[in-house]
């Protein structure tokens, strides 16, 4: 530094230590020392490095212990290598606490603990300092407060007597406690003191009066003192205050009572006193000045700022005596005047206010620093403040001087260490203070050569997802600092540049990562001391997928919302891997307690018993230890609607029409589809509520027709898809005037339960339909087909009966409703008949005709409409079966019946037995019941086919014969005529029929029949029919195969085992005749039969042809005594299905009719396929064939036995 320099440095600082002790001399008060935290910065050495001490945490003062505190801590925590160690100082001298605190890492410590019972002899001002072999640190002082419960004293004091007029001062003198403080003057009855302009209380806590009067005297003046930090209140002994009154010059003593007024007297001030009065306070503080002025009469007080104008945060209080500005700043500064003014007078008092500040860092404290032997150190504490702080230099807590000669200069705010030796390392204290406070820092320097050492862990692990930000790092402590440089592997040449970026502080930063990126990073240290280096190794994982994302969701209140969110991640990261979901950036947590609502499992979110506060934005995060992704779903809650409200109600011009408006509730995200008007009346239903009217769900409001004379209230409930939601409040009462009723009865029935009367009934009119009391029907009739007059009944019940009719005859009805207030509209004429009775006559010329086996055509002529004496329901067909033409000799009794409703002159009737003689008559009925019946016509059904062999076994299988027995048909239908036995040669492998032949067996009594002429070793598949003359039934089909000559050997070596064989199968075969005869006596002998072609057209039939018959009857609802029995259907084929098969008969034909196909029964329904003749559907009567055929390649060939 040039010398013109230093001592142009050194003439400022004796000029600035002048103006500094000038103005201490003119300071009236200090403050508390304000207390900051110290810390170092700009130097960042690792902890495994040798280094100075730093105070990492303190206690700031001032420290106030209250008396209720048990302990007081004083703390002090440093770090340093080798760990610190800490001594105290209390008031400048060397301290040993008495309870140190141990510290978790370092067996010494700084901080301690005070107890109450001898707090007050640690009162005063404490340092602590933290030192190790390189240096100490040192914190400022923490100043400790023992707070005593505050007092006053106990005082005898005379009255205090004046002459009216005269100025008072009741001095308090309150007691010194713990900050705040306030002051109160009441009587001893806890009275407040009344204040105003002329009595009021200063800040100093005294009670000032202006002028006394006569009214101010009194003995119970007391002065409280609150502290509200440790709720104490204490009270001064009460004052007493005696005020004499003035009596005129011409008044003797004895003259009595007589006073005057007091004399005028020129304004003073009672505070403050003087002329002048200097007020120093810091910038941010609260400015008050205070003026008590004195003076009859009262004076009033005004202020100013010479030479300027009031702030605008200048506020008056205690009746304009206290000047008050808040947070202060150096343009508040100045002089400010109060004057006091009355009639006699004024006075007046200046102000000098200075606005000053504690010490404060300029930017900020000091920096430590690392540097190497022989280079120059500069640290300058840049502080600001009023008046200049003054700046004290320690090093390691001692007073640092100025030494040039060992290069060792103090220049005021800067220390300059030239050519700095490693002697010179240490904490450097920079300590600045004034009149208001003081700031401290410790500055750490180090001077120091070391080579490069890396402070990292070699080979230590980094993993990145692909496409993610890494930064390995390389932690090297150096001095000088070293240059470093990053290689990869083995690859020659260093790392940077693209994605790569290698920080200042050695960190290897890899932008973008890809999968090559995976290896070994080493990182090299260089400086002029030596060189080091370190291992990293890399790893690039896959990055976190979600595959299968949340997806928005709309879900009913009470159900489970369920949002998926599946992801895919790298399986080395398996164990890091979880999936968070949060609710609104709020995380929703996992419990597994039993009432829960929320379950997480495998990726999914369940939301049990699902509520509006559900609904929000759901957002799922997979992630690992490397990286996170989000995905997020809005869940909408939909419920039912909310409950309009602030119904009203407005008349329209009828007071039975009315308006009801509403302000429809919130629809919860689904749209109301309609409101429901409900009702509630008093009269008829109390508390029950009624629908009364539907309306739109964009309407609020409803047009009501109401009924007369009820009491109404009314509500609403809105509708969503949802559901109905809950209903609003109800309306007040509305009352409807009565009238006349609004209509009629519906619904009249006429009925005649007896033949000489009627009976007629209606719908009687809802209670709230009366509109008014006295409700009566008048009921008005008269015959139809004579000119007559209305005979006319009022009545009170909803029926009536009118007696001594003609049968069956039709009148004219009318009811009309009325009550008190008049009758109902004009009522509707409708027609009845009177009572029935049965009808009196039978039809006539019944005729049948039958139409084949099963079913005959039967026909009448209508009797007379006036017999049937009344609504004519139909006819009735009885028929009865005498006998079996297969048993004559055996009378039966099998009586079946149906009923055709309506008028009709025909009708079908089906389920007859064939070959059997039957009676038949018809009657007709209406709904009193049936009429006589016609005379009986005798007719006899045709033979029909036999049914199916129960029975057909192939045994005694020789090379070219086989023997068949069978048993004959339960139900013949006819005379038995003989057999039809069809067979054909199959081909095992290709399941085709290679030939097919038939035999006509003609004795009716055959039950076995030895086949013969087949061809050795083949399967065959036999078809037997039983025949009439009406045709052949349904085959039973059996399968069997001819043997071969070498089986036929054995067969004979074994021949008398072979007679067991068939005698076995005879008695099997016995054993199910009986069976199924037990089981067919059981069922009804009409159904439905499968056809076989008559004799001459077998030739025709293919060998394996289903026929079957199938007659479906429909007939009315009324049909009485119908036989369901008689529409069973048998169907005991075995056919089984061949490849080849087509619908060809053997000769080529597509179909083979037969007698009853080509007489169906449409031909017999009048060629309409009905048979009804007032348009009702009777029955309909069909055969249908489905046959089954395998191609033959020629025709029949001849067959021998």
């Amino acid at each position: 530094m040039p010398v013109d320099l230093y001592l142009h440095g050194l003439l400022n600082s004796v000029s600035i230590n002048q103006w500094r002790v000038m103005r201490w001399v003119r300071s009236l008060q200090l403050v508390l020392l304000l207390a900051l935290t110290s810390w170092s910065a700009g130097l960042n050495i690792p902890m495994e490095v040798e280094q100075l001490p730093t105070i990492v945490t303190h206690t700031s003062g001032p420290i106030v212990a209250l008396p209720f505190d048990q302990t007081i801590t004083i703390r002090c925590e440093a770090k340093g290598n080798p760990p610190p160690k800490y001594r105290w100082t209390k008031d400048g001298k060397d301290f040993i606490p008495p309870h140190i605190t141990t510290n978790k890492t370092t067996h010494t410590a700084g901080t301690f603990e005070l107890h109450k019972r001898h707090l007050v002899q640690f009162q005063g001002k404490y340092r602590c300092y933290a030192s190790n072999m390189l240096g100490t640190a040192m914190t400022e002082e923490i100043e400790l407060i023992v707070s005593s419960v505050p007092k006053f004293p106990k005082e005898n004091i005379p009255p205090i007597a004046v002459e009216e007029g005269d100025p008072i001062i009741l001095h308090c003198n309150p007691p010194e406690g713990v900050a705040p403080r306030q002051i109160y003057w009441m009587s001893i009855g806890l009275q407040h003191i009344e204040q105003d302009e002329r009595v009021s209380m200063g800040i100093d806590g005294n009670l000032y009066f202006s002028n006394a009067l006569q009214k101010d005297s009194r003995q119970d003046y007391c002065c409280f003192a609150s502290f509200s930090r440790i709720r104490t209140i204490v009270q001064k002994t009460a004052l007493a205050v005696v005020v004499n009154s003035l009596k005129a010059d011409n008044e003797s003593d004895d003259s009595g009572n007589a006073t005057v007024a007091p004399p005028v007297r020129k304004p003073g001030l009672l505070l403050p006193s003087g002329v002048q009065t200097e007020k120093v306070l810091m910038r941010g503080e609260t400015l008050q000045l205070e003026c008590m002025p004195q003076g009859y009469p009262t004076p009033t007080i005004r202020w100013m700022k010479m030479g300027d104008e009031l702030p605008p945060r200048a506020e008056f209080d205690n009746f304009g005596k206290l000047l008050t500005i808040s947070a202060v700043e150096e343009r508040d500064g100045g002089k400010y005047t109060c004057k006091a003014v009355n009639s006699a007078g004024e006075d007046i008092h200046y102000f000098d206010v200075i606005v000053e500040e504690p010490p404060q860092w300029l930017t900020e404290p000091p920096q430590s620093q690392l540097t190497v032997n022989g280079s120059d150190v500069h640290i300058k504490c840049s502080v600001s403040g009023k008046p200049p702080p003054d700046i004290t230099w320690r090093k390691n807590g001692e007073i640092f001087r100025d030494d040039p000669l060992n290069n060792r200069r103090v220049l005021d705010d800067t220390v300059v260490l030239r050519n700095a030796r490693p002697e010179d390392s240490g904490v450097y204290q920079c300590d600045a203070s004034n009149s208001h406070g003081s700031v401290l820092a410790n500055i750490n320097i180090m001077v120091m050569n070391m080579a490069p050492r890396i402070l990292t862990r070699d080979y230590h692990e980094y993993a990145v997802v692909l496409g993610g930000d890494i930064i390995m790092n390389c932690s090297v402590f150096s001095s000088p600092p070293a240059d470093i440089t990053w290689t990869k592997g083995e690859t020659p040449g260093t790392i940077g540049g693209g994605r790569y970026s290698v920080f200042q502080n050695g960190s290897l930063q890899i932008i973008s990562a890809e999968k090559n990126d995976s290896g070994n990073y080493v990182c090299h240290a260089f400086n002029s001391e030596g060189h080091s280096f370190v291992t990293a190794v890399l790893d690039v994982k896959d990055s976190t997928k979600i595959v299968d994302p949340p997806r928005d969701m709309q879900i009913i209140s009470g159900t489970t919302a369920q949002l998926m969110c599946r992801a895919e991640y790298d399986k080395g990261l398996q164990g890091t891997f979880e999936v968070v979901w949060r609710k609104d950036e709020e995380e929703i947590p996992l419990s597994f307690e039993e009432n829960s609502r929320y379950l997480m499992d495998d990726g999914m979110l369940q939301i049990l018993n699902v509520n509006l506060s559900d609904q929000g934005m759901y957002t799922c995060t997979a992630r690992t230890s490397l990286d996170e992704r989000n995905a997020t779903a809005l869940l909408t809650v939909l419920d039912v609607p909310d409950a309009p409200k602030h119904l009203e109600l407005s008349k329209l011009e009828s007071p039975r029409n009315v308006r009801l408006s509403w302000v429809p509730g919130s629809d919860h995200n689904s749209s109301v589809t309609e409101f429901i008007v409900e009702y509630e009346e008093s009269q008829w239903a109390p508390g029950r509520w009624k629908e009364l009217q539907k309306v739109p769900g964009n309407q609020a409001t409803a047009e009501l027709a109401l009924h007369g004379h009820l009491n109404y209230q009314f509500r609403v409930y809105a509708v969503n898809a949802v559901g109905p939601g809950p209903p609003s409040e109800s309306t007040e009462s509305y009352k409807t005037p009565p009238a006349a009723p609004d209509r009629n009865p519906e619904n009249i029935k006429i009925q005649g339960h007896l033949p000489h009367q009627m009976d007629i009934s209606w719908e009687p009119l809802l209670s709230i339909e009366h509109n008014g009391p006295g409700l009566e029907y008048q009921v008005s009739y008269r015959r139809l087909d004579i000119e007559d007059d209305w005979t006319k009944h009022l009545v009170k019940r909803h029926s009536f009966v009118v007696r001594n009719t003609s049968t069956f005859v039709p009148y004219e009805i009318k009811i009309q409703s009325r009550n008190s207030h008049g009758w109902g509209p004009v009522p509707k004429v409708v027609t009845g008949y009177s009572g029935e009775d049965v009808p009196a006559a039978a039809p006539r010329d019944v005729a049948v005709e039958v139409i084949n086996t099963t079913v005959l055509r039967v026909s009448w002529t209508p009797a007379p409409p006036a017999t049937v004496r009344g609504h004519l329901g139909g006819y009735h067909v009885h028929w009865q079966r005498k006998k079996s033409l297969h048993n004559p000799n055996k009378i039966l009794d099998e009586r079946q019946s149906l009923s055709f409703p309506g008028k009709r002159t025909h009708a079908i009737v089906p389920g007859l037995q064939p070959f059997s003689e039957y009676i038949l008559a018809v009657n007709v009925f209406n709904k009193k019941g049936n009429g006589p019946n016609s005379d009986p016509v005798t007719f006899i059904t045709p033979e029909g086919v036999p049914e199916q062999v129960p029975i057909l076994t192939a045994s005694n299988a020789q090379k070219d014969s086989i023997l068949l027995v069978w048993g004959p048909p339960l139900v013949t239908n006819g005379i038995l005529t003989g057999y039809l036995l069809q067979y054909h040669l199959i081909n095992e492998t290709a399941l085709e029929v290679v030939d097919s032949r038939e035999i006509n067996i003609t004795r009716a009594d055959t039950t076995q029949w030895q086949v013969q002429s087949l061809e050795e070793g083949s399967l065959y598949r036999f078809l037997l029919s039983a025949c009439t003359r009406a045709g052949c039934g349904p085959p039973l089909a059996q399968e069997s195969s001819t043997i071969t000559q070498t089986r036929l050997g054995g067969q004979r070596s074994d021949f008398s085992t072979q007679g067991w064989v068939i005698g076995t199968m005879c008695a099997v075969a016995l054993l199910t005749l009986v069976a199924l005869v037990a089981c067919f006596v059981r069922r009804n002998k009409g159904g439905k039969y499968a056809g076989t072609p008559s004799p001459h057209q077998r030739q025709d039939m293919f060998s394996m042809e289903k026929v079957k018959e199938k007659e479906d009857l429909h007939s009315d609802m009324e049909s009485q005594g119908m036989n369901d029995a008689t529409f069973c259907e048998y169907s005991d084929s075995e056919e089984k299905p061949l490849k080849g098969s087509s619908l060809g008969s053997l000769n080529g034909d597509d179909a083979v009719g037969d007698s009853v196909s080509r007489d169906s029964l449409v031909d017999y329904a009048d060629g309409d396929g009905e048979f009804s003749e007032d348009g009702s559907f009777i029955g309909e009567y069909s055969v249908r064939k489905h046959g089954s055929s395998v191609s033959e390649p020629s025709g029949p060939n001849p067959v021998t036995a």
